[in-house]
């Protein structure tokens, strides 16, 4: 029935998320969700919304969750936006902040959700290549006019920029939005928020979706000055005046409050992060130097598609992606101890068979 399509979604080529795979057995390590489970207190808080007053709207503003949000990143609340996953939020900010005269920069490798936001959108973009080793150069960007988004830490590679290199790629574009997308950035990486104070063009991106372990609740955020702020708010009142509905909000409130939880989780992540990466150096592997919950890998004498699709026949599941510069890379999220014992025992099946 697409003669009933308009021109626009003819045009489109929409983001492929990773597999959502029913598959017994399954270790699934490709979309980067957490192994643990989020909050008890966080999970009783969702349960406790689900009352009567579901038959009420929720709060539009999200009040109470921005005023928590701003008490634990030290900002204020108008400050902060929230919004449906970091997803909306990116969509938001493309619309209200990266639509300018100058194209849109952002790297050759990164969240392939970049490019789909331009063509629905209609933005103007260019790529700026990783240099040899998969790392994003801040001095590639400082001579070139034109918003800019980056994901820090990338993804997928996982390679994180310092707080001081956010900070100069800000001071060069001071005339346009520079947003920071921090998805995967309690993992190991240096928030960019402290810098909003000096820097009133400098937006930052986070997610519940990964150290919090909320990824089916829904809830991301953006920080930075209140006239940026303003701006994703006038566009999501034109689109959906009601994003997070009382559960939603409720749950991420009690899961901020439960700090102690925050943290075990995100410290049990990165301890796995490194158990895995010193294994598959073992087996002979490159691994990039992940600040994220996941690896970027390839194997010098073995493709990536061959790898994952071995590994898939063993009912491990992990990320492979056929752009040219990165189709021999795997992206392997960091799971729980016994699920990358598995993904390990079968890479050593499968490369001792194809040895």
């Amino acid at each position: 029935m697409s003669r009933f399509w308009s021109e626009l979604v003819h045009g489109l080529s929409p983001y492929v998320p990773g597999e959502q795979p029913q598959i017994p057995g399954l270790v699934k390590l490709n979309t980067n969700e957490s192994p643990f489970g989020p909050s008890p207190k966080a999970i009783e808080a969702i349960r406790a919304a689900a009352a009567d007053t579901l038959r009420l709207y929720p709060d539009p503003q999200a009040t109470r969750l921005r005023e928590v949000l701003a008490a634990y990143h030290k900002v204020s609340p108008e400050q902060v936006f929230v919004g449906n996953g970091s997803d909306e939020v990116l969509a938001h900010t493309f619309a209200a902040l990266l639509k300018q005269p100058a194209p849109l920069l952002f790297p050759d490798v990164t969240y392939s959700f970049y490019p789909v936001y331009c063509r629905l959108l209609g933005i103007d973009y260019a790529t700026v290549p990783l240099d040899a080793e998969m790392r994003v150069r801040i001095d590639d960007y400082v001579d070139r006019p034109g918003p800019v988004i980056v994901a820090n830490p990338n993804a997928p590679t996982g390679i994180a920029l310092s707080r001081a290199e956010i900070a100069r790629l800000a001071a060069a574009h001071s005339d346009v939005a520079v947003v920071i997308d921090e998805a995967y950035v309690d993992f190991g990486a240096e928030t960019a928020i402290p810098l909003i104070r000096e820097h009133p063009n400098l937006l930052v991106v986070q997610t519940m979706s990964k150290s919090r372990a909320l990824a089916g609740l829904r809830v991301g955020y953006a920080i930075g000055a209140a006239g940026l702020i303003e701006g994703l708010t006038r566009v999501k009142d034109s689109f959906n005046s009601y994003p997070l509905g009382r559960p939603a909000q409720a749950g991420a409130i009690a899961s901020i409050e439960d700090d102690a939880h925050f943290q075990q989780a995100r410290v049990a992540i990165m301890q796995n992060r490194a158990d895995l990466t010193a294994a598959l150096v073992r087996l002979g592997f490159e691994v990039l130097p992940s600040s994220a919950n996941f690896v970027f890998v390839r194997h010098p004498d073995h493709s990536g598609q061959a790898l994952a699709t071995a590994l898939r026949q063993r009912a491990v599941l992990v990320r492979h992606f056929t752009a040219p510069r990165i189709a021999d890379y795997l992206r392997i999220t960091i799971g729980s101890e016994t699920e990358l014992a598995r993904l390990t025992d079968a890479l050593h099946e499968v490369l001792a068979q194809n040895g």
